[in-house]
């Protein structure tokens, strides 16, 4: 009896089995990551015991015990006339918050001109969401926006002139500082950076040895050094009766320490390109600055997200320092006002400090996920 050939031939892939039912769900990421080994389950206990015994003094302490509301320190206060904790004793003193909250977000800003920073605030979100976000088409009309055009009116609007009444940079403060400081820092770090790690890597030695003594001073130094030399040193080079505005003297310092550290992550990244690529850009006949541009800085760029998000992460919490140059950024606005005779409690200073840290922690855990999103978008070696 004859067998045809294509008998034992399978014309259609079987369709894949699901996963075993211990393999999946809640119970087997629990066994997975949290009682795979004796030394994990004793961890899990120990955090579990743990949570269990701060979690409710935590949220009691946040939220029901909490005083949302109230004109004065009156109803924050822990105490009352003898030392006697009355009943009902208060937790956080969220009506401190909400009482300086203007303060907290504009800082002295004269109270009749704050809409003129809410019109910068608005533009800069409606300009920056179509940036971040890949799908949305002109890049290069958004970016001249964004980067050349809202600087401009940004400071005519915070600042003043051709018919508004000037305010000068002294009265501004709070989380509007921390936003200038770390975006111009940001904007400037970057392009910066890059320049200063080709630099560092040119065969010109003249154009090599100032990159790296740059880099190398200004890495070596702290922020605050950098900042107090801003400050008081610079007027010192400047002839008589010339000064640089306070602000200005802190955006130069932070975007010149910003971008020595940039310049380093770049690098890095440059330097895990294989020799390869510059050699086939090479051979296409393409020069220094095209090769760079068109198929060595994209993958290196690429290569370090996590440690440039990571620097501009970093950049974003250093703006608080520029209190040492009589400058209020958010959390500096917050510990001037723990002075406020009105607000003067035990309680005040613990509520205003975890207000800012938590809008601190916002802004950073944002950058964070976006990173992870770049990541996963451009595909640079991620991983589940």
């Amino acid at each position: 009896m004859s067998v045809s050939n294509h008998s034992f031939v399978r014309s259609a892939m079987i369709a894949p089995a699901p996963a075993p039912s211990s393999q999946k769900g809640a119970n087997a990421w629990i066994r997975k990551n949290l009682l795979a080994t004796p030394k994990d389950v004793v961890l899990t206990i120990l955090a579990l015991t743990l949570l269990a015994w701060c979690v409710p003094h935590l949220v009691n302490w946040l939220f029901v015990q909490a005083v949302w509301t109230g004109p004065d320190r009156t109803f924050c206060a822990t105490t009352v006339q003898g030392g006697v904790q009355p009943e009902g004793w208060s937790g956080a003193c969220w009506a401190f918050v909400s009482a300086k909250y203007d303060q907290f977000i504009f800082g002295r800003y004269p109270l009749a001109d704050r809409w003129r920073p809410t019109i910068v605030g608005i533009l800069f979100v409606l300009l920056l969401v179509p940036m971040l976000i890949p799908s949305v088409p002109r890049k290069g009309l958004n970016a001249i926006l964004l980067f050349i055009v809202f600087p401009i009116v940004a400071f005519w609007l915070l600042h003043g002139g051709l018919g508004l009444e000037i305010v000068d940079t002294p009265l501004w403060g709070g989380l509007m500082v921390t936003l200038i400081l770390s975006f111009v820092g940001i904007a400037v770090s970057l392009p910066c950076g890059i320049l200063l790690a080709l630099g560092r890597r040119s065969t010109m030695p003249v154009i090599r040895m100032l990159s790296v003594a740059f880099i190398e001073i200004i890495r070596g130094v702290p922020l605050i050094t950098v900042l107090f030399m801003a400050s008081v040193m610079l007027p010192l080079f400047l002839p008589t009766g010339w000064t640089v505005d306070k602000l200005l003297r802190a955006l130069i310092g932070v975007s010149i320490f910003t971008s020595a550290y940039m310049a380093e992550v770049i690098r890095g990244g440059l330097q895990a390109i294989p020799k390869g690529q510059s050699e086939g850009a090479d051979s296409l006949g393409l020069g220094y600055w095209q090769k760079t541009r068109l198929i060595i800085l994209p993958q290196a760029i690429k290569l370090v997200i996590p440690s440039i998000v990571n620097t501009f992460i970093g950049t974003f919490k250093d703006t608080s320092l520029v209190t040492i140059i009589g400058m209020f950024d958010l959390l500096g606005i917050v510990k001037l006002n723990f002075s406020d005779a009105n607000w003067a409690t035990a309680v005040t200073p613990m509520t205003g400090l975890i207000f800012a840290g938590f809008v601190f922690w916002l802004f950073c855990f944002g950058m964070s996920r976006y990173s992870g999103f770049m990541e996963r978008h451009l595909d640079t070696g991620y991983r589940r």
